[in-house]
């Protein structure tokens, strides 16, 4: 898969605002057949940054939700910043 087509968005709520001032982590939605390895790959090509881990899940919704930690070298609030969403 492209990336484009992994990362459908960036989810931006509280629970996400936290994660990312507190955990160095970003909240994606992403397609329900991309693996974690593609998600990694996929964050790592759009934004230019390192990926240390991601945890994936399915809503209730019917989405797949990845939190996307990244490594120390890179700030997640720059990030959001840069995407918007801060």
């Amino acid at each position: 898969m492209k990336p484009h087509e992994v990362i459908l968005f960036p989810l931006m709520t509280e629970r996400s605002i936290n994660m990312i001032e507190n955990e160095n982590k970003l909240v994606f939605i992403v397609d329900r057949r991309a693996n974690k390895h593609e998600i990694s790959r996929a964050v790592s090509h759009l934004y230019g940054v390192e990926v240390e881990t991601v945890n994936t899940l399915i809503s209730r919704e019917n989405r797949k939700k990845a939190f996307v930690k990244l490594t120390e070298e890179f700030d997640a609030s720059d990030l959001a910043i840069r995407l918007g969403i801060l």
